[in-house]
């Protein structure tokens, strides 16, 4: 694996590891599960195909990243809104 691809899967790793911290079925899960993940590819050669992993994996954030800001949306929402109708 070339240096550069190589930076972004460490860089990518540890913002996964970052992010499931506040996984809902918890941080101990989520760390077991993306280990796994990245073990099964650990051998994997071709940069095209390590570029693909990594899309897959910003892919996998940014669904994350939406996860967590529509719980807290809801969160907030049920903080100050009430569901009673005028």
């Amino acid at each position: 694996m070339a240096n550069s691809l190589r930076g972004e899967v460490v860089k990518l790793y540890k913002n996964l590891l970052y992010l499931g911290r506040e996984y809902p079925k918890g941080a101990d899960y989520f760390r077991c599960r993306l280990k796994a993940a990245f073990l099964k590819n650990k051998d994997e050669t071709d940069p095209e195909k390590i570029k693909q992993l990594i899309a897959r994996g910003e892919f996998v954030v940014k669904e994350l990243e939406a996860l967590y800001f529509l719980r807290k949306y809801r969160a907030m929402k049920q903080r100050y809104y009430s569901d009673d109708k005028p």
